[in-house]
C-alpha cells in the first residue's frame, strides 16, 4: 500500500518550522479565524514547501459544521420518474448523515409558467450551501442561475442541462442523442415509407420538459436525414384532461388505421399501451421512456415495444455525492455526467428490474 506522505508529516513539526503554535497551524490548515497575517503567510509557507494535504474527510468530520442542500424537482405523483430522483438523493444523505447534511427539497409545476422562479426565490430565502435544480426552461430558470452565482452557491442540474447558466456539474442523458438512437431503434421496426406517430404531453399549451424537447429535436434530426420517406404525425395528450385521452386516439386511428409505429418522449407510453390492450390490437408498435410500474405492466404484456431508461435513483444519489465533495472535500467535480441511453425489452427488463430494487434498497 502506497504511504500517504500528508499522514507523515506532523503538525508539530509544522508549528516548529514555522516558530508558531500547534493550534496556530490548526486554524490555518481548517480556515478558522484567530490568526495573524504574518503568521498565517508562515505556516502556508511551510504547508507549500512540504506539501501538506489534510485529510479533507476528517476534518470535515472534526469541525462539526451543518451543511444545508436544498433541491428543486417538478410535482410528481407515487407514479412518476421523480419519485427514484428522490429516492436516491435521500439515500445519499443517509449515507453521509455524520456530516450533518439537511436536504429541502421543493417542487414546482414545471407546466405553469413562472412557477420555478417563484419556488426558486422561495429556496434562496432558506441560505442554502448547495443545491440541485431540475430546471426549467432557459429563460425561467436564469434568475435563480442568477442569483444562485451572486452568493457564490454551487449548484448540480439533475435530468437536463443548460450549458449556457453554467452549472457546477450536470447529471442526466444526453437528450438529443437519446432521441437521436430512439428514431434509429424505431426505423429498424418500421417500414422504409411507413408514418410514426409521434404522442406529446401538453399542458396549458406547453410541452413537458427540456428532456422532451430535445429528444424530439435528435428524433426529428435522424428521421430527416436518414429516413425521409417516414412521414410523422403528431397526437397531442392533455396532462389536466386525462378523460379525453382515449377518444383522442379512438379518433386518430380510425383516421390512420395505416400507422403501426409511435413513440413519446416522456415517461407516460403506458396510455397508449394500455389503450392498445383495451381494443386488443397486437400489431402497434410503441416506444418510451423510464421504467415505472404501468411500463413495466405494457412491456410484459407486448402492448409497449421498447422503454429507455436513464437511471433516475443513480441520478439522484451522485448528485448529493458531488455537492459534497465539491463543499466538504474540496475535491474538483465533473462537469458532464451522463447516464447510459438503455434499451430495455421484455426479453432483457428483469436484469434492469433486479438492479433498479437492489439499487432502491441499499
Amino acid at each position: 500500500m502506497k504511504e500517504n506522505k500528508s499522514e507523515r508529516i506532523r503538525i508539530k513539526d509544522i508549528a516548529l518550522k514555522a516558530g508558531v503554535s500547534v493550534g496556530t497551524v490548526d486554524r490555518v490548515i481548517h480556515g478558522r479565524s484567530g490568526v495573524s497575517k504574518s503568521s498565517k503567510k508562515k505556516v502556508e509557507e511551510i504547508l507549500e514547501q512540504m506539501n501538506y494535504q489534510p485529510n479533507m474527510y476528517a476534518s470535515a468530520l472534526a469541525s462539526n459544521k451543518k451543511y444545508n442542500f436544498a433541491c428543486i424537482l417538478p410535482s410528481h405523483t407515487q407514479e412518476d420518474y421523480w419519485i427514484d430522483i428522490k429516492a436516491g438523493m435521500e439515500h445519499a444523505v443517509s449515507v453521509y448523515k455524520d456530516f450533518n447534511i439537511r436536504l429541502n427539497i421543493m417542487y414546482y409545476d414545471q407546466y405553469e409558467p413562472g412557477a420555478f422562479a417563484q419556488v426558486g426565490m422561495k429556496m434562496l430565502e432558506t441560505m442554502p450551501d448547495g443545491v440541485i435544480m431540475a430546471p426549467s426552461s432557459e429563460d425561467e430558470t436564469k434568475s435563480t442561475a442568477l442569483e444562485l452565482n451572486a452568493r457564490n452557491i454551487p449548484y448540480v442540474f439533475i435530468d437536463s442541462n443548460i450549458k449556457s447558466l453554467s452549472p457546477l456539474s450536470f447529471y442526466g442523458q444526453n437528450s438529443h442523442s437519446s432521441g437521436y438512437f430512439a428514431a434509429k431503434i424505431l426505423s429498424l421496426m418500421a417500414e422504409k415509407n411507413d408514418s410514426v406517430v409521434i404522442f406529446r404531453l401538453i399542458y396549458g399549451g406547453r410541452l413537458g420538459s427540456n428532456q422532451q424537447r430535445n429528444r424530439e429535436e435528435g428524433f426529428r434530426e435522424y428521421i430527416k436525414n436518414n429516413c425521409p420517406g417516414i412521414k410523422l404525425y403528431e397526437l397531442d395528450f392533455y396532462v389536466n384532461k386525462p378523460e379525453d385521452n382515449e377518444k383522442i386516439m379512438e379518433e386518430f386511428f380510425a383516421a390512420h388505421p395505416e400507422i403501426k409505429c409511435g413513440i413519446t418522449f416522456n415517461s407516460k407510453a403506458y396510455i397508449v399501451g394500455e389503450y392498445m390492450q383495451k381494443i386488443n390490437r397486437k400489431d402497434f408498435k410503441m416506444i418510451g421512456y423510464d421504467l415505472l410500474r404501468r411500463n413495466v405492466k405494457c412491456l410484459k404484456e407486448g402492448s409497449i415495444e421498447f422503454v429507455i431508461a436513464q437511471q433516475p435513483t443513480e441520478q439522484g444519489q451522485s448528485c448529493i455525492e458531488t455537492l459534497f465533495e465539491h463543499l466538504i472535500l474540496k475535491k474538483e467535480v465533473k462537469p458532464y455526467n451522463y447516464m447510459p441511453i438503455s434499451l430495455i425489452s421484455k426479453e432483457n427488463m428483469d436484469f434492469y428490474l433486479d438492479a433498479h430494487v437492489r439499487t432502491n434498497n441499499i
